[in-house]
């Protein structure tokens, strides 16, 4: 782990739960694609209000990221790269866009939390994720809904 900050906090986590000194380092991860909403995300993650993360899958393909899997844990930053948190990935399931509803928009926990909310942010991120891959989002692409608890 490079983020010296996140090699620091998973230390501090390890301290006290050495069952998992095992496990692969995490991942270090900061949300969104600009300082404002990576630092709110952060923020709403460490008051517990933000428990689930979505990627596309064609993002995490074009990245070349692997699949993210139950279990995995996340050192989630702001977006200097500071370690805010951890996390640990309870679910993680593929659905597509048309499909994501009210209930799972709460557990995003952003914004007013209403579904409305939820496809206009994510679909605008999917938009400038995709433009420089030369592709758009679609109502039927496939999305990687990921939920998670703050461990740490």
């Amino acid at each position: 782990m490079e983020n010296t900050s996140a090699r620091n906090m998973w230390g501090d986590y390890l301290d006290k739960h050495l069952e998992d000194a095992f496990h692969e380092a995490p991942q270090v991860i900061h949300f969104w694609d600009n300082k404002e909403d990576a630092d709110y995300s952060a923020e709403l993650v460490k008051k517990g209000a933000k428990k689930a993360v979505t990627d596309s899958l064609l993002g995490l393909q074009y990245r070349n990221q692997p699949l993210p899997k139950m279990g995995d844990f996340k050192v989630v930053t702001n977006w200097e790269g500071e370690a805010q948190c951890i996390i640990k990935l309870t679910s993680v399931k593929l659905k597509p866009y048309f499909s994501i509803d009210g209930a799972y928009a709460q557990l995003e926990g952003e914004g007013d939390k209403s579904l409305d909310n939820w496809k206009k942010t994510h679909w605008d991120y999917y938009t400038r994720e995709l433009e420089p891959f030369e592709r758009v989002p679609r109502e039927s692409m496939i999305l990687v809904c990921q939920e998670f608890e703050r461990i740490f």
